[in-house]
């Protein structure tokens, strides 16, 4: 197959094009890539009392003192977990359930409040909200 000035010409540019779109494929997905809001389960274990009372509060439920929070079995360094329980003020016990992973960068929390999910898999709890939203 004899390769022609023309088709130099046409195939060039084409696989230029598509080299350049390849380069910001992969551009886009590194650099949009999440990253966890408490990096460390020391981090996610200190603010997660804080964040879920404010968002607790937003919601209209008040608790009688400070979450206590501790950290879950299995935790790692890569995968983050830790738990928090408190009471409201009209009894009704609270648990929180906090988790994050390195690799996929995202984060889940839960709240339950007398047993039922006042909250369910968010990304973000209270004030960390505000700060995703812009």
């Amino acid at each position: 197959m004899e390769i022609t000035r023309k088709k130099v010409l046409i195939l060039g540019p084409a696989a230029l094009l598509v080299l350049v779109l390849l380069g910001a494929g992969i551009a886009y997905l590194t650099l949009s890539g999440e990253e966890l809001q408490y990096k460390t389960q020391s981090a996610l274990r200190k603010a997660l009392p804080t964040t879920a009372a404010a968002e607790l509060h937003s919601r209209g439920v008040t608790l009688t003192s400070p979450l206590k929070c501790k950290d879950l079995p299995g935790w790692t360094k890569d995968k983050l977990r830790a738990s928090c329980t408190g009471t409201t003020t009209d009894k009704q016990d609270v648990q929180v359930l906090g988790s994050g992973e390195e690799k996929s960068g995202k984060s889940y929390y839960t709240i339950l409040v007398g047993g039922r999910p006042v909250v369910q898999n968010a990304s973000c709890l209270g004030a960390d909200c505000r700060h995703e939203d812009g």
